[in-house]
């Protein structure tokens, strides 16, 4: 039987988790409101080369933009994006600060570290739930859309804060906190089921890897989605700004449209095999459960139908005559069908898998 006083703790563990979030979210808003704009000369440099790196020397080796001084070794070109080797080593583009000679954090960077604290801790909290759960029902807690949800929330989060680690992601905080925060208000009013044993089709050890596998691709999708949108709005934002038709904005201050997209299609080609392997494990644990690899139940339908959209996406990014904005157009749709699959079909239609345990 489960635990049910252990899952009310793990109840309010996500409650506080949701209470951290909201006010990180407040964070990263003030950060984002407060993001020092760039000069007007800086946002046009910035626009026009935007697709276009500069050459730079560097060493043999590698390095960060130096020229090469190894005797017998000529001077080495090579594409770059860092906006520091530009201009003898300034960046034309970097936000300016006006009345902030001293060198302090300003407003918005003190908002943008306060969210990423917060981010912890809201994982911390997430953590804890979600193990608590676990524990409460013995198992790996990812068998209803409840569970799923916490659970996928948990390693969006994660997957954001490893990100972080490596390079500054503050601006993307407020478009990874947001869509995680609504989910979990969805799972705790919506969504919720409460703490229960599993159903005899689902007792098998392809719960413990099938749907984690599915869920951090998931995780890994919903980051690379809040970047694409952030790549496409700074894509046509650099346009409006090389034509003379817009201002300086916050996507100013974002790295540049083709930094973006490398991200974002990082971030699917990992998640895409990660998919593919989930599908491949769903079709082997539907024989063994029901008799048959595939009987075309609306999830899997659905899965495949997001695999193939991803597929193509991936087909668009390395053939040509796709411009790199059609290709990431696609992507956003993958992540569109992703959401009818989780939120539509596993609400609204019948079928095998109809496990939403709502």
């Amino acid at each position: 039987m489960p635990n049910l006083q252990l899952a009310y703790y793990a109840n309010l563990a996500l409650y506080g988790a949701m209470v951290v979030l909201a006010i990180a979210m407040l964070a990263f808003a003030v950060y984002v409101a407060f993001a020092e704009r760039p000069t007007r000369r800086g946002a046009a440099v910035a626009a026009a080369r935007a697709d276009a790196p500069a050459l730079v020397g560097v060493g043999v080796g590698g390095g960060s933009g130096r020229p090469d001084r190894t005797p017998g070794l000529g001077r080495r070109l090579v594409p770059t994006d860092d906006p520091a080797t530009f201009s003898g080593g300034a960046d034309p583009g970097k936000p300016t600060a006006p009345g902030n000679r001293s060198g302090a954090p300003t407003r918005g960077a003190k908002a943008g570290q306060l969210g990423m604290t917060l981010t912890w801790l809201a994982v911390m909290l997430l953590v804890v739930s979600v193990v608590a759960r676990g524990i409460a029902v013995r198992r790996v807690p990812v068998a209803n859309m409840f569970e799923f949800a916490t659970f996928g929330a948990m390693l969006a989060l994660g997957l954001y804060l490893a990100l972080a680690m490596r390079r500054p992601l503050r601006w993307l905080g407020l478009f990874v906190v947001t869509p995680v925060l609504l989910v979990l208000g969805l799972a705790l009013t919506v969504w919720y089921s409460p703490a229960a044993e599993l159903l005899p089709s689902l007792q098998s050890l392809w719960l413990a890897i099938h749907v984690p596998i599915a869920t951090l691709s998931v995780a890994m999708f919903t980051v690379a989605f809040s970047v694409l949108l952030l790549q496409l709005a700074r894509e046509r934002h650099d346009a409006r700004v090389a034509a003379g038709e817009a201002k300086a904005s916050f996507l100013d201050t974002l790295p540049g449209a083709a930094t973006l997209d490398r991200i974002a299609y990082g971030l699917h080609i990992v998640a895409f095999p990660l998919w593919t392997f989930s599908l491949i494990a769903g079709a082997i644990w539907a024989q063994q459960a029901w008799g048959s690899y595939w009987n075309w139940d609306p999830k899997e339908t659905w899965t495949f139908v997001i695999w193939v959209i991803y597929a193509a996406y991936l087909h668009a990014r390395a053939t040509s005559g796709w411009s790199r904005r059609t290709g990431n157009i696609l992507a956003c749709v993958g992540y569109l069908a992703i959401v009818v699959n989780f939120a539509v079909v596993n609400v609204y239609f019948v079928g095998q898998h109809s496990y939403s345990g709502l």
